[in-house]
């Protein structure tokens, strides 16, 4: 971070001769042609030399130049403009000190001292000032004291009541995280006399930042009644909650909104559109959009090619990833991200090598650490166990978390118990103090039944104040997102929809669904593992589907972890018994499970 300005040092001013107006003109002229660091240090030694150094106008000028050119260049010109010796601090008025704040905003220290100084020198801030102000201050690591100070000198001043100072300081808090915060940006967004779309917008992006993506959709739910019209940013931002949440209903609506009031189909609003309707479960109307774009960049060609990866549709993402290529855009390293992870899904092995080699090859890209390990997955996938070793023992770079986890998954899908425990050992000595590690291994100590130290590994966690992730799905039905933890009692109708797991277990049994006891990873009997796995989460939200759904109505549900395998059966098993069309999105991919059959091939 750069130095902050020095705003105190005394020295010997120069004696300057007093300027006429051809030479303010002159020196306006040079400041305006400015393009780069040498031009400004000549027009400021003409400044100097003119004795323009207390021209209020001039000095403007010169500030608004420096911030042109960058953070260097301005806090230069800010050391200079606040040197007493130098400046006549005392004529300088609000617009200057404004027009400083706003060049120095990127830099968060920076305006906090000017701001400190602009109220020594009793010159009073207005509603541009706390803008520019808050904006460093949301950019600091932790932005809540400071936020808080501001927000109390809005007060004082009677500024607080203006819309840009309103909107900022929402952002200002949201950026700072946590419940305290969060609520703190709420209460100003509840005292807002008059909310208009970027008020909705800030509060909105403030939940997402916080991961909670559920208010941000209940407050644009708020918004829709009180008739504010969602501006582009507006939809932009709740855009995000419905890839977070899975809601694809709320984003159908989107665009039907979009269509309905005829909001421009700017190109970065598409590429959202795009994004959100593939992630939720809908690609095929992602394809329609992305169809009628009357423009498309990387980023729109990328967006299909995941959606159409995540949905295993491989084959036809290497098919979008060649006509990107023929319509004359050259892909990009996250281009082929997307290419390499269509291939992972859909298991085409020879086609990802062929692009991972082509990468530098034909297209001069140095394969990253992401590009490592969509190839990792690849094989892993796969069950090529042991090629993905070779490939991470050949790496010209270090295997990140990332990597080591997915050699474990393919070593506990596949089988490879030994090797999957060495390779969590180390996973574990380069993340130390990630709880999730040690679930890992004491995964792999009981699936060797080595309950002792399964239990060791478990009580070490506690005591270090370690938690495991926990799993939750979400459903969404009639605009309202319901969430569901396993063995969880949040909503009144829970013990109808335990009724209803013991009846979806009871037919499937009939059918000849037998229960993946090895997902329960405790020594207790097989009755007992059998009993624990009815209460996974995405099996409470089948249940409340098939509860509150008309029959033969398609089932959508999100989850933020990998879909275990005992789910996954049961849910093959649902979809034949219960003859529903079963969507469900985890972590990596989407499952569409019809007539008994998972559109994975059961290859996750």
């Amino acid at each position: 971070m750069l130095p902050c300005p020095q705003f105190s040092k005394t020295v010997q001013p120069p004696s300057y001769p007093s300027p006429g107006r051809a030479t303010e003109q002159q020196c306006l002229y040079l400041l305006q042609s400015t393009s780069s660091l040498p031009k400004l240090l000549q027009a400021l030694s003409f400044l100097l030399k003119s004795g323009l150094h207390s021209n209020l106008l001039v000095l403007t000028r010169f500030a608004a130049a420096a911030g042109f050119l960058g953070p260097v260049a301005t806090a230069a010109a800010a050391a200079l403009l606040f040197t007493p010796s130098y400046s006549p601090l005392h004529l300088y008025d609000s617009f200057l000190l404004n027009t400083v704040l706003q060049s120095l905003s990127p830099s968060p220290l920076h305006p906090l001292s000017l701001f400190s100084l602009m109220l020594r020198l009793r010159l009073p801030p207005n509603h541009f000032t706390f803008p520019f102000l808050l904006k460093a201050i949301a950019a600091l690591p932790s932005p809540l004291p400071a936020a808080s100070l501001v927000h109390a000198s809005a007060l004082r001043f009677g500024l607080v009541g203006d819309s840009f100072v309103q909107n900022t300081l929402i952002h200002a808090y949201a950026a700072a995280g946590g419940v305290a915060a969060l609520d703190l940006a709420r209460k100003v967004f509840d005292e807002t006399p008059k909310s208009s779309p970027v008020t909705f917008s800030a509060m909105i992006g403030g939940y997402i930042l916080s991961r909670r993506s559920n208010d941000a959709v209940a407050l644009f739910r708020q918004m829709q009644l009180t008739n504010i019209r969602p501006d582009d940013v507006t939809i932009l931002t709740i855009l995000s909650a419905c890839v977070d949440l899975g809601a694809l209903d709320l984003t159908e609506w989107i665009k039907s909104y979009m269509e309905r009031v005829k909001i421009p189909k700017s190109l970065c609003l598409c590429n959202a559109l795009v994004d959100a309707l593939a992630k939720c479960g809908d690609v095929d109307s992602a394809m329609e959009v992305f169809h009628e774009m009357p423009e498309r960049n990387i980023i729109s060609w990328t967006s299909v090619i995941d959606g159409l990866a995540m949905h295993g549709r491989g084959v036809e993402a290497v098919r979008v990833f060649e006509d990107m290529k023929n319509a004359g855009v050259e892909p990009d390293a996250v281009a082929f991200i997307g290419v390499l992870k269509a291939c992972s899904h859909g298991g085409l092995v020879s086609d990802g090598r062929c692009y991972f080699d082509s990468m530098t090859r034909e297209f001069e890209i140095e394969p990253r650490i992401e590009h490592y390990g969509c190839m990792v997955d690849l094989f892993s996938r796969a069950g090529m166990v042991e090629e993905a070793m070779e490939f991470v023992r050949a790496m010209p770079i270090k295997p990140n978390p990332v990597i080591w986890r997915t050699l474990i998954a393919a070593c506990r899908v596949y089988g490879r118990l030994e090797l999957g425990e060495k390779v969590t050992k180390q996973l574990i000595k380069e993340e130390p103090l990630y709880g999730s590690n040690y679930v890992l291994l004491s995964n792999f100590y009981a699936l060797n039944r080595r309950w002792e130290k399964k239990w060791e590994i478990r009580k070490s966690m506690e005591g270090q104040g370690m938690r495991k992730v926990p799993g939750f799905s979400s459903f969404e039905l009639n605009g309202a997102i319901y969430e569901f933890v396993a063995g969880g009692e949040k909503l009144s109708q829970y013990q109808e929809i335990y009724e209803m797991v013991e009846e979806i277990a009871q037919k499937l049994k009939g059918a000849g669904y037998m229960p993946t006891t090895s997902e329960i990873l405790l020594d207790i009997h097989e009755e007992d593992k059998e009993d624990a796995l009815h209460w996974h989460s995405e099996k409470l939200a089948i249940a409340f589907a098939l509860l509150k759904t008309p029959p033969g109505t398609r089932i959508r549900i999100a989850k933020n972890l990998r879909v275990c395998g005992d789910c996954h059966s049961a849910t093959k098993f649902i979809s034949k018994v219960y003859q529903r069309e079963i969507v469900v999105r985890d972590r990596s991919r989407f499952h569409c499970f019809k007539d008994g059959v998972c559109s994975c091939k059961d290859f996750w």
